[in-house]
């Protein structure tokens, strides 16, 4: 059964809708597993076709206002991102204190940022930056302390076709809108998890690029001919994303979408909503909690938008998991493995490997917090 790339991303981000509808229903008593220890608690899903997310509540969240997101810092001009090889014209010079030497050349798993705002940055991975001489995915969760002298990005490329610059630092992926939404509401997508997972738990180059391939190969087929000749002239993933062919049927469904989200939020922030866990076709496949409902409401346009790409290069059966199934995803975090990266006052990297997952928990060691900012888990 053929159907355009359009119509079924508008029928999977149509979701959200139905978490305005449901949510004054989640006021309600909902069936769930007992409370976990970490104080998440899942509620029913909402599904639309392969599509099924599960809203997470907290027992407490945290005052996460002090944090500055990429999307914001790239708008203001306060964050700077460029390729290595120009990394001296951000250097800030103390008196006193000459400039190193010039260091020409980028390289492809590199980036150079600057954090000139007073504020912490928080980066998360998946975010996508275009620019350059290709586009990135961060591959690491981190944050980035105010008014930063150049800190190295931990990055990945999404544009396997181009190594030619055309901007001297990074962005969003241009003026206009990104994914269907304007940029005022968000300037740097979000891959999808599988793409994602290729970066953050393989930790690889190939395995990014491989992702990539396969997820523009399905969009391809989905949309089909004609619609999916302009893809051929891009190797860039966000700008596949957001080809303006394919968002237009979106536009119409995402639009009133991001104008009724605040709502959705405020119904939800009295229950202390702070994620998801999310399934395709039956199968658990990612979580995403953040310190606050806030913080969340920051990313979840792109996030959920995210999840939809997922779902649609996956199509499958309209199977869905229990919310007994998605409280045990989300509860088990006791890991085989630990990997743990802290950049002392700022903040600490946990990576857990299990069996049969990768989870990632990001914690603020800045003045006044100590808490998980952000805390992601993958199926394997």
């Amino acid at each position: 059964m053929k159907a355009s790339f359009a119509t079924e991303l508008t029928g999977v981000v149509a979701i959200t809708l139905l978490v305005v509808l449901a949510a004054a229903a989640w006021s309600r008593p909902q069936p769930a597993a007992e409370a976990p220890s970490a104080g998440y608690k899942v509620l029913a899903p909402i599904s639309h076709k392969n599509l099924t997310i599960f809203p997470v509540v907290a027992a407490t969240t945290h005052d996460t206002r002090m944090f500055l997101t990429l999307d914001e810092g790239l708008r203001s001009g306060e964050v700077v991102i460029t390729e290595a090889g120009q990394v001296q014209g951000l250097l800030r010079r103390r008196r006193g204190t000459p400039l190193p030497p010039r260091r020409d050349g980028a390289e492809v798993n590199r980036l150079v940022l600057v954090n000139n705002s007073s504020r912490p940055l928080l980066l998360l991975a998946g975010e996508i930056v275009s620019g350059g001489k290709q586009d990135r995915v961060v591959g690491k969760d981190r944050i980035v302390p105010p008014n930063s002298d150049p800190v190295d990005l931990s990055v990945f490329c999404v544009e396997p076709g181009r190594w030619v610059a055309t901007s001297a630092t990074f962005g969003g992926i241009g003026s206009g809108s990104v994914g269907g939404i304007g940029t005022g509401a968000y300037a740097t997508p979000m891959a999808q998890p599988s793409v994602r997972a290729g970066a953050m738990a393989k930790k690889s180059q190939q395995e990014v690029w491989s992702e990539v391939r396969n997820s523009a190969s399905a969009m391809e087929t989905v949309v089909g001919a004609p619609a999916a000749a302009p893809l051929h002239s891009t190797t860039s993933y966000a700008r596949v994303m957001s080809n303006e062919d394919v968002q237009k049927q979106v536009d119409a469904v995402a639009a009133p979408v991001e104008r009724s989200y605040q709502s959705v939020i405020g119904e939800l922030r009295r229950q202390n909503a702070v994620g998801v866990v999310v399934a395709i076709n039956g199968e658990l496949v990612w979580a995403d909690i953040f310190a606050s409902t806030p913080l969340l409401e920051k990313y979840w346009p792109k996030l959920v938008r995210s999840y939809a790409t997922e779902a649609v290069t996956r199509r499958g059966k309209a199977e869905s998991a229990s919310v007994k199934e998605a409280q045990a995803f989300l509860d088990n975090r006791n890991g085989t493995r630990q990997m743990v990266e802290t950049e002392p006052g700022v903040f600490r990297h946990t990576e857990i490997v299990g069996q049969g997952f990768h989870a990632f928990e990001l914690a603020s060691l800045l003045p006044k917090t100590g808490f998980d900012v952000h805390v992601s888990k993958m199926a394997e």
